[in-house]
């Protein structure tokens, strides 16, 4: 196992295990690889110093726990990583509680949403994607809504 440390293109530097450097490029280029913190995946190694043990019996350094999924997993002792990992896991249990309680309607949502809130359908909880213009207008109109910042799923 090898960890690298990696920063996305906003500038988030975390870290993450793979089993060897061609994993690590294999998973980038397929884009199953995201930043911790925001979920982009568009990441690359950041500079890192090298982890060398300064006698043969030196401690392993600090495995990546496992979180049951295959997000990375920062691995650090700063307080901010940690928070970054804990609100990662918490968005994953959203993901999952609104996948499981309400309709996907895709790039229909800004529509659908209109529906709802003048009455021409059902009132029902919906969730997909719109672009910001559409948001801004939704927003401008007085439809209720929120904008959860989705991680990327992964399935390898």
């Amino acid at each position: 196992m090898i960890v690298f440390s990696l920063k996305c293109h906003k500038g988030h530097v975390f870290e993450s295990w793979f089993r060897d450097g061609a994993t690590y490029e294999r998973q980038r280029k397929r884009g199953h690889v995201a930043c911790a913190i925001c979920g982009s995946v568009k990441v690359d190694k950041a500079p890192m110093a090298p982890r060398i043990a300064s006698r043969k019996n030196a401690p392993a350094p600090e495995r990546a726990p496992d979180n049951g999924t295959t997000q990375p997993v920062p691995v650090s002792n700063d307080p901010a990583a940690a928070k970054a990992s804990a609100m990662m896991k918490a968005l994953g249990e959203l993901r999952q509680q609104v996948e499981k309680n309400c309709d996907y309607v895709g790039d229909k949502f800004s529509e659908e949403a209109r529906k709802i809130h003048y009455g021409e359908t059902d009132k029902r909880n919906i969730y997909g994607e719109t672009s910001e213009a559409e948001a801004h207008d939704l927003a401008e109109e007085g439809v209720e809504f929120a904008r959860i910042p989705w991680t990327p799923r992964r399935n390898s």
